[in-house]
């Protein structure tokens, strides 16, 4: 597992011949079914509770997907008019079927399973429109992998993956999900983390040593975290997978909040550490005009 999720290594030569090494892809499915009721005669009555139920859940979606950060319980039940019981009596069956997402701080956002309906405009969405033509620039400037990821829960969540156009790259899809302690994604985002929020999600990390270089503990970690927000960008330094690199950026919105994160990744062999600084340096350019770009989308 890398920055990318997937190494994926060809090479040539008279007397090897190719080969294509591919390091478990992970992939995020589901399927969903819609049960089907046949009636005859008489059609059945419904009773009017559920109509209710229903626009009570709608105006939960409605607020969230108006709001790029999220919103605590007590704004929800506000916005909604709803007494706090019964807008977290919604909100945890909203959770459990992936149509919203709570952070480490409380504030619950439209989730992935709403998103992929298209049904709203929700941070994923907007964060992707708002960045496209960007990274998509970022990508041939450098030649390498370039993502965009948000924070979910207590992984990042890959929104957008333009891949590189070499035959040895690091691959990833969006919709794919890595740990916050071995990436340089999820680091960036971890670092911009109010205090509080961070003192919560890092107890819950559970470590594994994937490369030699591996951040193993809590108290690492918060020593490289304070170093990334110090320079203004994070390192994946072969942490997650043995011969590749990341360099990641926090987005940042106007009052400093973190609401995502980008990447450049590739082989060691191409992202070389004389090169952290440039790379840094082109995705701080690009996480600020993308910043821009979507307080426009949400204003």
């Amino acid at each position: 597992m890398s920055e990318k999720g997937d190494f994926i290594a060809m090479s040539c030569s008279p007397q090897s011949g190719c080969f294509r090494d591919v390091r478990s892809p992970f992939h995020l499915s589901g399927k969903t079914s819609t049960p089907v009721a046949l009636f005859s005669g008489r059609p059945r009555r419904t009773k009017s509770a559920p109509v209710g139920v229903l626009g009570k859940v709608i105006r939960i979606l409605e607020q969230l997907s108006q709001t790029s950060v999220g919103l605590p319980l007590r704004e929800i039940a506000i916005r909604t008019n709803l007494n706090k019981s019964t807008a977290y009596r919604f909100l945890i069956h909203l959770e459990g079927a992936g149509y919203v997402f709570r952070d480490c701080d409380g504030y619950y956002m439209v989730g992935p399973t709403l998103a992929k309906l298209g049904t709203c405009t929700t941070l994923q969405t907007a964060l992707s429109r708002a960045s496209t033509g960007i990274l998509e620039r970022l990508q041939t400037a450098t030649g390498e992998t370039v993502d965009l990821a948000v924070l979910d829960r207590d992984e990042i969540l890959y929104v957008s993956v333009f891949q590189s156009q070499h035959t040895f790259r690091i691959v990833s899809e969006p919709g794919t999900r890595r740990p916050l302690y071995c990436t340089a994604l999820g680091k960036a985002i971890l670092a911009y983390l109010p205090v509080e929020q961070q003192g919560k999600v890092l107890p819950a990390i559970r470590f594994e040593r994937l490369t030699p270089q591996t951040i193993c503990s809590v108290e690492e970690l918060k020593k490289d975290l304070i170093k990334i927000h110090r320079r203004g960008y994070a390192l994946d330094d072969e942490e997650a997978l043995s011969g590749a690199r990341s360099v990641a950026a926090p987005i940042l919105s106007d009052d400093r909040k973190v609401i995502g994160g980008i990447s450049i990744s590739g082989p060691a062999v191409r992202v070389v550490r004389p090169k952290f600084a440039e790379l840094a340096f082109l995705l701080q350019q690009a996480a600020d005009e993308i910043a821009l770009r979507l307080n426009g989308l949400i204003a």
